[in-house]
C-alpha cells in the first residue's frame, strides 16, 4: 500500500502542530516498522500554496507523489486530493469551532482555509483521538456513524534518559507543557497557584512551552522556560511534584500520561476524554475554576501519599495505551480506504 500523508506537522518550527506532530511521528515509526512492504511519502506542499490548495483545489497531493493509494490527512488542513483518491482523516478534537477566538490569528486562519467540515465530510473515514471527539463530529458535522472510528494514540513520548533542569527552575515546582494560549487556560493556573501560595503552598510554578500568553505570565511572576528540548523536558517532568493540564477542552492530552509514565502525578481538568484516558488516575477539576485547582495544588503538596497514589494508577492507565495497537487501527482504516 502506498500512502501519501500530509507531512506538514513535522515540518521544522512548526510551532502550531507540537501535538500533531508527536502523533504524526509515533505513529510513522510505528507503521514503518510493522509493515515495511508500505510505503509512507511524506508530502509538504509549502506555504505559499495553502491558499490555492483551499480554493481552487491545487496541488493536489495525491499527484505530487506520482500517484498513491490514499492519502492520510493526520489532522485538518487547507489540502486538495483528487476526486478519484480516497483520503483519510484524523480529528483531534473540535476546540477550534467551538472557542476559535482562544487562537491566534494564524490558526484560525489555517483552519477557515481547512474547512474542516466539509474535508470531513468527504473523507472515506475520519478518525478520532477519543470517543468523545468521534461523538462531537459525528453531531455537529453531520458525519455517517459507519465512516467514523475511535482510534486512542499511544501515551506520548517514551521515557528517555533525562538531562539537567533547565536554570531558574524552582527546588519545587508544579509543571504545565505546552502552548501558552487561550484555550489552554495557564492564567486560571496562575492564579490557582497564587491563591494556593497565600494559603501555604512552597511549590513554585514552571511553564514549559511558548504563545502569545508568555509575557503576561512573566511579568505575573511565573517561569517561563519556552520550548525545551527533549531531555531537558523529561528531568523536568521526574522533577515536578505535580504536571497540571488544564485546558478548557482537549482532544487527547499527552501530557498528563507523558508525566505518569515518569512517576509524577497530574491534576486535569475534568473533560470527556480523560475519562477514557486517565480515569481516576489524576486529580480532576472542573475547567476554568480556580478555586478548586488551589485546592487540589495544596492536597498534592501536602498529602504525600495521595501522589504516591495517582502515580500507581496511573502507570496502569499508561500501560492501557499503547503506539503498536494505535498503528495498527490506523493502518486497517488506510487499507480499508484504499480498498
Amino acid at each position: 500500500m502506498r500512502v501519501a500523508v500530509d507531512g506538514r506537522a513535522l515540518r521544522p518550527g512548526t510551532a502550531r502542530a507540537r501535538g500533531v506532530a508527536r502523533y504524526l511521528r509515533s505513529l510513522l515509526d510505528r507503521l514503518e516498522r510493522d509493515e515495511p512492504s508500505d510505503e509512507y511519502v511524506l508530502v509538504d506542499p509549502g506555504r505559499a500554496r495553502l491558499a490555492t490548495a483551499a480554493l481552487i483545489g491545487r496541488p493536489r497531493l495525491d499527484r505530487l507523489t506520482g500517484g498513491c493509494d490514499v492519502v492520510w490527512l493526520p489532522a485538518p488542513a487547507p489540502a486538495a486530493v483528487s476526486p478519484q483518491t480516497p483520503y483519510v482523516l484524523t480529528v483531534h478534537d473540535l476546540s477550534f469551532e467551538h472557542r476559535p477566538r482562544d487562537y491566534p490569528l494564524y490558526d484560525r486562519a489555517w483552519h477557515m482555509l481547512a474547512r474542516p467540515a466539509r474535508l470531513a465530510r468527504g473523507a472515506r473515514l475520519v478518525l478520532c483521538d477519543s470517543e468523545a471527539t468521534r461523538r462531537a463530529a459525528i453531531d455537529e458535522w453531520g458525519l455517517a456513524e459507519e465512516r467514523t472510528s475511535t482510534v486512542l494514540p499511544g501515551p506520548g513520548r517514551p521515557p528517555a534518559r533525562s538531562g539537567a533542569l533547565p536554570g531558574g527552575v524552582p527546588e519545587r515546582f508544579f509543571l504545565a507543557v505546552g502552548a501558552l494560549e487561550a484555550r489552554k487556560l495557564p492564567g486560571v493556573l496562575l492564579e490557582a497557584h497564587g491563591r494556593a501560595r497565600r494559603d501555604g503552598l512552597a511549590a513554585g510554578l514552571v511553564f514549559a512551552g511558548d504563545g502569545p500568553l508568555r509575557g503576561e505570565l512573566e511579568r505575573a511572576g511565573a517561569t517561563v522556560l519556552g520550548h525545551t528540548g527533549d531531555e531537558a523536558l523529561d528531568a523536568l517532568y521526574e522533577h515536578a511534584l505535580a504536571l497540571a493540564c488544564v485546558s478548557r477542552e482537549e482532544g487527547f492530552g499527552f501530557t498528563p500520561l507523558e508525566a505518569l509514565a515518569r512517576g509524577t502525578p497530574a491534576v486535569v481538568s475534568d473533560l470527556p476524554v480523560f475519562d477514557e484516558t486517565l480515569g481516576d488516575a489524576a486529580l480532576r477539576v472542573p475547567p476554568g475554576d480556580a478555586d478548586a485547582l488551589s485546592a487540589a495544588l495544596l492536597r498534592l503538596e501536602r498529602e504525600p501519599e495521595l501522589c504516591v497514589q495517582l502515580a500507581a494508577a496511573g502507570r496502569a492507565a499508561v500501560a492501557r495505551l499503547s503506539w503498536e495497537e494505535a498503528a495498527r487501527a490506523t493502518r486497517a482504516a488506510l487499507a480499508e480506504a484504499a480498498a
